[in-house]
Parts: C-alpha cells; structure tokens; sequence
C-alpha cells in the first residue's frame, strides 16, 4: 500500500511522565470507498484512543457496528483486527497499565483483553472529553485537551503502590528478559503478595506479561534484514526458536517470518516517515 501514511509520537508534559509512555497520532489518506484493516497486537500497556476521522469497526465480527468513537483499549494477549474505508485519523495516549486503577479507579485485570467505551467507563465527564476531541482543531490541541483531562483524574484518584508500579516500569525497561523466579525478590514482598498486587496493576501475571514485553522487544527488529530468527529469539530472551515462534503467532497471528516480509496487516505505520 502506497497511500499517504503520517505516523509520529508526542512526548506527555512532565506531571504526566510517571502514567503516560506518550501520545500518538495514525493518519492515512484513502479514496472513500477503499478499505483498510488494521490489526491491533498484543501488548503489554493499555491505551486511550480517539478516531476524530473516519471509525474503525471490527472485521472478526462483522455484526458489531456500534459507532464507538473513543475508548480504552486495555493490556492484552491477544490480536484484533479492525476495518475502516476511506481516509482516517486516529489520536492515542498510551499509558503504563497501573494508570487504569488511578484514571478508573478499577483494578487492570478487570479491563483486561476489552475495549469499552470512554462513555460507558467515565459517565458524562467521557462524553464531554470524546466531544472536545473530536472537535479540536488539530492534534496539538487534541494534546492539550486530554492531558488537562488526565492530569485532573490522576488529581483525584487513589495511587497504585509504589513497589508494584516500580516492578511493572523495571519489567518494561528490560523487555521481559528477567528471572521470573528471583525478579519479586527486589520488591520486599510476599510472592502471594507480589503476583496479587501485580496483576490487579498490570492486568497479569508477571509471567505472560514478560512473554508480552518479549515479543514487543522482537517487533522493534522490524525491517531488519541481517538477523537469523534464531538470533532474533536468543537477543529477545527466548530459550529456543520455537517457543518464540509460538509466542509471536499468538500474540500477532502471523509467525515471525511472515510478518517481517513487510505484508502484514497494520504495519504502516512503522514505515511511516
């Protein structure tokens, strides 16, 4: 596909650095009546998402056809696929999974693998924000508005607990490649303890969510031409090839091969300048 494709990331201002990785903007230019499908992958935080131009449903389920312009697309271990025709704009803000308890007041594993509405989540509060957002000017106004938004929520709500929100950020920093059986060791808690407060803030266990963050570490070798997939498995912490091969499958639907042959579906945007 050569259709005209912008792709770019908005770092958060500073009260939002401890709850937001960053915001993102996915914009293609279609002829109307052209369909485009995106697959959504798993992945190990949760994201806002807002479509101020054209709507996505989904393509698995051909009945659902609710028109849902906003939502959160919570932690999950499973991939989607969407469709759409014509030209599209889409905003994210994707945020570490322990920002759901502080912007919902609701444990993450209680959103995990759904995609509900902001509505239905925030009342009337998410009208009103879906509204500005789909009415802003453009999408540095679109920033403004949302982190005005979540700045005021994390105002109000309860915070996750210090250790486990440090645990989830050091298991993000390395990709997953931990000792599962020593890692709850540097937090000085129970392991009853460590994997309770942990899935109720990053939505699992502690296990599926370095498998999670390990495949996420093998996507960021998209392109790359020069590496064996069994090198690619060894640099991304997997014992062997096929145990990565069955992960990448899951978590994607595609194996490692044919998804970087470059023909995937919802790989534009990592080719977007």
């Amino acid at each position: 596909m050569h259709a005209p494709t912008r792709y770019y990331t908005i770092s958060p201002p500073v009260e939002l650095t401890n709850y937001v990785r960053f915001f993102w903007v996915f914009e293609m230019d279609l002829p109307p009546q052209q369909e485009y499908v995106y697959r959504s992958l798993a992945d190990s935080c949760a994201e806002m998402v807002f479509h101020y131009k054209g709507l996505f449903t989904s393509a698995d389920d051909l009945t659902d056809r609710t028109k849902v312009y906003s939502m959160i697309h919570a932690q999950t271990n499973n991939y989607r696929r969407f469709v759409t025709q014509g030209s599209f704009g889409i905003f994210g803000v994707y945020l570490f999974p322990f920002s759901i308890p502080r912007l919902l007041s609701i444990a993450s594993n209680e959103l995990t693998n759904q995609i509900p509405d902001l509505k239905s989540l925030l009342g009337q509060s998410g009208v009103d924000l879906e509204e500005k957002m789909m009415l802003a000017l453009d999408n540095t106004a679109r920033v403004k508005i949302v982190s005005e938004f979540l700045i005021n929520r994390l105002q109000q709500q309860r915070k996750a607990p210090a250790i486990i929100q440090q645990a989830i950020v050091e298991a993000i920093r390395k990709e997953g490649k931990i000792n599962i059986g020593e890692f709850p060791d540097q937090f000085f808690l129970s392991t009853r303890q460590f994997e309770r407060q942990f899935k109720e803030n990053a939505g699992f266990s502690l296990k599926t969510y370095s498998r999670i963050l390990r495949f996420h570490s093998a996507l960021k070798e998209f392109g790359d031409k020069q590496i064996s997939l069994t090198e690619l498995a060894l640099n991304c912490g997997y014992y062997d090839q096929s145990h990565f091969v069955n992960d990448f499958k899951s978590f994607s639907g595609y194996t490692p091969g044919q998804y970087f042959k470059g023909f995937a579906e919802g790989t534009e945007y990592r080719q977007a300048d």
